[in-house]
C-alpha cells in the first residue's frame, strides 16, 4: 500500500462494515457506503479502507459510483456493500433505492398498523471487478438482485456444501410488517436468480425482544425489523447468522415502543440453510449492530459492528465459537479505540 495518510477506526466514519481478509498482500480491506467528507469523491457508492493491522487504516478508495453506471436501477443509498472473491473475480453487493418509485405496501390496519407504510424500490444489486479495489461495475443495471417486486436490503453471498450460491437477504418490516429472512439462488456466475425466494425465519422469532417491555403496554405488536445477515460454518457443521434488530424495551406515554439496535445471532443445527433456525441471546447491544465474522492473518475470530447507529464507527470484539454457541471474549480497545 503507497498510502502514507494513517487512520485509526475511532476516525474513521463506516456503517454497515464487511471485511475482507486478502492473504495475498496480507492486508485487510474494510468496505463500507462513500462518505465524501472522507474518500473526497461525491456521490452514492462504496468505499474501502486497507490495513495490515487492524489498528492503522489508509485513507479510503472509491471503488464503486452508482451514477458511473448505465441508466441504473435505482442510484439511491449504497448501503451494506460486501465483496466476495468468486471465480477469480471480485463480486460487490449493494443496496440500493429508488423513493420516487413506490411497491406494494401492507394495507392499513393489518398487523395494528393504523396506516400505510411508505413503500419504494429497495434491493441488493451485484457488480463485478478483477479487483478488489475495483472499479466495480454492475451486472445487470436495470434491476436488483432478489425479486424487484420485494422491498429487501443487505443481501450477502452463501455457498452451500454443494457448491450452490445463494444470496441471502432481509425482506423489509416497511413492507412484511414482521420483517424475514430470505434466500434465492444464484447461477454460477452469480449473474441472475434462480428459483423462487426461500424463507428462513421472522424478526418475531426472536422471542427476547420484548422481554423489557413493561408489563400492561397496550401496543406490543410489530414492526420488528430484520437487517444485516451474514453466514458461518462452524466446525462442527451447524451454521450461523448473524443479524441485527431494534429491541422494544420502552413505552412512551402514547403507547409506542422505543429500543436500541442489537447485534444477535441464529443457528442452524441441520447446517441447512433452510433451517430450522434457532434465536440466541444477542452478543452486542448499546445500539450497535450489522456486525460480521472474519478470522485474522493469526487465525484469531473477530467481529465487527458499527456504534452507534448515528454517525457510526466500527468496533471490533475478539470472539470464541463453543460448540454451536458464539461468545463475546473482550471489546479489542487497543484496535478501535474503545467506546
Amino acid at each position: 500500500m503507497a498510502d502514507t495518510e494513517v487512520m485509526r477506526l475511532a476516525e474513521m466514519p463506516l456503517h454497515d462494515p464487511f471485511v475482507v481478509v486478502d492473504g495475498g498482500t496480507r492486508t485487510y480491506h474494510l468496505y463500507t457506503s462513500n462518505d465524501p467528507s472522507v474518500s473526497g469523491v461525491e456521490g452514492v457508492g462504496t468505499m474501502v479502507y486497507r490495513s495490515r493491522d487492524l489498528r492503522d487504516w489508509t485513507r479510503p478508495t472509491v471503488v464503486f459510483l452508482a451514477a458511473e453506471q448505465r441508466e441504473p436501477w435505482a442510484a439511491d443509498g449504497g448501503w451494506a456493500p460486501e465483496v466476495h472473491e468468486w471465480g477469480g473475480r471480485y463480486y460487490l453487493f449493494t443496496t440500493l433505492h429508488d423513493e420516487s418509485k413506490p411497491l406494494p405496501a401492507p394495507q392499513p390496519g393489518r398487523w395494528g398498523t393504523p396506516f400505510r407504510l411508505p413503500n419504494h424500490r429497495r434491493g441488493t444489486v451485484t457488480a463485478v471487478s478483477d479487483s478488489p479495489l475495483g472499479p466495480f461495475t454492475l451486472v445487470d443495471a436495470s434491476r436488483p438482485t432478489p425479486p424487484e417486486h420485494l422491498m429487501t436490503l443487505d443481501g450477502t453471498l452463501y455457498v452451500d456444501p454443494s457448491g450452490q450460491p445463494w444470496m441471502v437477504y432481509a425482506h423489509e418490516w416497511l413492507q412484511t410488517v414482521d420483517g424475514t429472512m430470505e434466500a434465492i439462488r444464484l447461477a454460477p456466475d452469480l449473474t441472475r436468480t434462480v428459483g423462487e425466494p426461500v424463507f428462513l425465519f421472522k424478526g418475531s422469532d426472536a422471542s427476547w425482544l420484548g422481554e423489557q417491555i413493561p408489563a400492561g403496554t397496550p401496543h406490543q405488536l410489530p414492526p420488528y425489523v430484520t437487517d444485516g445477515p451474514q453466514l458461518h460454518r462452524t466446525p462442527d457443521g451447524a451454521l450461523l447468522m448473524l443479524w441485527s434488530t431494534y429491541e422494544k424495551n420502552r413505552a412512551g406515554e402514547d403507547g409506542t415502543l422505543s429500543g436500541g439496535y442489537v447485534q444477535t445471532y441464529a443457528v442452524s443445527n441441520s447446517g441447512e440453510l433452510q433451517g430450522p433456525w434457532e434465536q440466541r441471546r444477542p452478543l452486542v447491544r448499546d445500539d450497535s449492530g450489522h456486525g460480521m465474522l472474519f478470522r485474522t492473518f493469526e487465525g484469531e475470530l473477530m467481529m465487527i459492528l458499527h456504534r452507534p447507529f448515528e454517525n457510526a464507527r466500527g468496533k471490533l470484539y475478539e470472539m470464541q465459537l463453543h460448540g454451536d454457541e458464539l461468545r463475546v471474549l473482550r471489546q479489542r480497545t487497543d484496535l478501535d479505540g474503545g467506546g
